[in-house]
């Protein structure tokens, strides 16, 4: 690949990376602040308009969800096209449970059961699979790659064991398994992202192959 094009392609994943970084820290203080307001909702606040301002949050948090699955798709393409489409279709998922979820409950001033619990799902797996695919392509460090597949596991473990009663994601002991997640998506791979992108691919990445010979 000529110097130029190096070059480009070194900038797009920068800027990419940098993009990234910035809509997971977007999501996730949208969602938190989402959450809250409706959490408000649901302890006794009658205030139509900080309920909607909560759903609208958790509309911008499922959008910027589904931005990071769009912009991520080609670069993990290139370690496995088959399971990098997972992650945006898993993330467009996400997105459309908690719209469902966000229309129902302004439509019927009713929260749906364990709703955090159904996003948490193509979350989880979705997660799974960025993890494993950032893993294997050393893109970021290992260690943060390891950190976010600690976090999916448990959040992917996590939501079975609330919906059959067996602990609580929202109290507890059940916290502790969302710690690592939200340690990953919240501060370690957005940082990483933003100040140090994606791992530089060496020089023989884009050297053109070489044909065998033979004496």
């Amino acid at each position: 690949m000529p110097p130029a094009e190096v070059g480009h392609t070194m900038n797009s994943r920068s800027r990419t990376a940098t993009t990234v970084g910035i809509l997971f820290f977007v999501q996730m203080a949208t969602a938190i602040g989402g959450i809250t307001l409706i959490q408000g909702f649901v302890d006794g606040d009658t205030d139509r308009t900080r309920l909607s301002l909560g759903v609208v949050l958790m509309m911008c948090s499922g959008i910027a969800v589904v931005g990071i699955g769009l912009l991520m798709y080609p670069i993990l393409k290139s370690v496995n096209p088959r399971l990098a489409v997972w992650y945006p279709a898993l993330r467009i998922i996400e997105f459309a449970v908690s719209a469902a979820c966000g229309v129902y409950l302004l439509a019927q001033l009713e929260v749906v059961p364990n709703h955090l619990l159904w996003v948490y799902i193509p979350t989880g797996i979705g997660g799974l699979v960025l993890t494993y695919l950032l893993f294997v392509s050393r893109l970021v460090p290992r260690p943060i790659a390891v950190l976010g597949l600690v976090g999916y596991a448990c959040l992917t473990l996590g939501v079975p064991l609330d919906l059959l009663g067996v602990l609580d994601l929202d109290a507890g002991a059940g916290q502790i398994l969302l710690v690592p997640g939200g340690l990953f998506e919240a501060v370690v791979l957005p940082t990483w992202l933003i100040t140090k992108g994606f791992r530089t691919p060496s020089p023989q990445e884009f050297a053109p192959p070489t044909l065998a010979t033979t004496g």
